[in-house]
């Protein structure tokens, strides 16, 4: 078992909390940070020089780039995101990736090796600003979510808006865009699944219970489904945008989001997040889940309204005006997600809820009023009826941990 040492905030400390993000279209709950470890006092007596040397080094480059890209991971700006002193969030995946199989050795079949190092990483979503645990594993649990919220990172940069004040040119198309976030999200779920379902398990209980709040096992399950929920707005604004794809397509696209923010809510909800990033995300997730209702609903009535009956119409009517009113909370969500504490902004509306933020209102408004006029009698104004249950299509890559390097054999 490791030993754990957490450090309180200090408002003296070395480092401040922005109070601004920027635009988000991802949110990025609170990059975590590592900070030097001494590899040689602990290891020296068994380990060879050469290797405790290359597991310092490779750590090290980490640290210094990980200083580096943090900052603007959580603020990007399309210029610099991409290229902030002279390294990129690119780079900063590379240099984990290439840590990650040598570290793995500290664990290589249960080795004795995994407790002797403490691994001190800075936290965000955490009142323990500062958590040290004397247990390799907790070093592997840190890199999977960085390498998570990189990836996090990436594809908010990807979907921010391609004009800029700056006269900054994107190189690839919206479209294209997209498609690629999808992939990125993807990955992420597939880093955060395999924490959850592989290592954590790897902790004794009494040392889970102290992991930090941003590395529980709520936190991480609700930032893998959250990944997969924005893969599915994004399907469904490619569906919308599509001529080919069908009513029946875009609700079950939707209902999908429906569970799949719903699950992320439920993983998140009692949680204790005592600060601005955990509340803030708790906020987005809040936020999201309602868009995804008022979608759901809006397609959902557009499909009742084609039966040929007064009920049909009558449930049609009802669930339009549920889309309506879960677009109304959603603005109101959003809103207070900006509002909160590090102070965010929302570019203007793009794909699935540019088209529906329009057609909701509208639509409703014009299907009330043939209703009414074809029946005028109170049976239309129903309860909205129950979303129909999809089987969720979309799952996380199946990442799995690199083999130990050949530099422990």
């Amino acid at each position: 078992m490791g030993c754990l040492l957490s450090t309180p905030r200090d408002s003296g400390g070395h480092r401040r909390r922005p109070g601004n993000v920027g635009d988000v279209v991802v949110f990025v709950p609170g990059i975590r940070i590592p900070k030097p470890v001494d590899f040689f006092q602990p290891l020296s007596d068994s380990l060879s020089k050469s290797l405790v040397e290359r597991l310092s080094a490779l750590r090290t480059r980490v640290v210094v780039m990980a200083s580096q890209e943090a900052p603007a991971a959580t603020k990007p700006r399309r210029k610099t995101a991409t290229q902030h002193g002279g390294s990129t969030l690119a780079d900063l995946q590379q240099a984990i990736e290439d840590y990650l199989p040598v570290l793995l050795g500290l664990v290589k079949d249960g080795s004795q090796l995994q407790n002797k190092v403490q691994f001190v990483w800075i936290n965000q979503e955490d009142e323990a600003e500062e958590t040290g645990i004397s247990n390799a594993w907790y070093e592997v649990l840190s890199v999977l979510h960085l390498m998570a919220m990189l990836s996090l990172s990436q594809a908010n940069i990807l979907l921010l808006p391609k004009a800029s004040a700056d006269g900054y040119q994107p190189k690839v198309s919206e479209a294209e865009s997209r498609r690629t976030s999808i992939d990125i999200f993807l990955k992420a779920a597939g880093y955060l699944d395999c924490a959850v379902r592989y290592v954590l398990p790897q902790f004794p209980p009494e040392l889970r219970g102290v992991l930090p709040v941003d590395l529980s096992e709520g936190v991480l399950r609700t930032l893998c489904v959250q990944a997969i929920g924005q893969c599915v707005d994004i399907q469904l604004g490619m569906a919308i945008d599509s001529t080919k794809a069908t009513l029946a397509v875009k609700r079950r696209l939707a209902c999908e989001m429906v569970k799949y923010w719903d699950q992320a809510q439920a993983n998140i909800l009692n949680l204790s997040l005592a600060n601005g990033w955990g509340e803030k995300h708790k906020l987005f997730v809040k936020w999201k889940y309602l868009e995804a209702k008022a979608a759901a609903y809006y397609y959902h009535g557009l499909i009742l309204d084609e039966g040929n009956t007064e009920k049909s119409h009558g449930m049609a009517v009802a669930a339009l005006q549920a889309a309506e009113e879960f677009l109304r909370e959603s603005k109101k969500a959003c809103e207070a997600f900006n509002m909160a504490p590090p102070l965010s902004r929302s570019p203007p509306l793009w794909g699935a809820m540019k088209y529906l933020s329009e057609k909701i209102p509208k639509d409703t408004s014009s299907k009330v009023r043939i209703n009414r006029d074809l029946y005028s009698n109170e049976k239309v104004m129903e309860t909205a009826p129950p979303l129909p249950d999809f089987a969720l299509a979309l799952k996380p890559d199946d990442y799995q941990l690199p083999p130990v390097d050949s530099s422990w054999n």
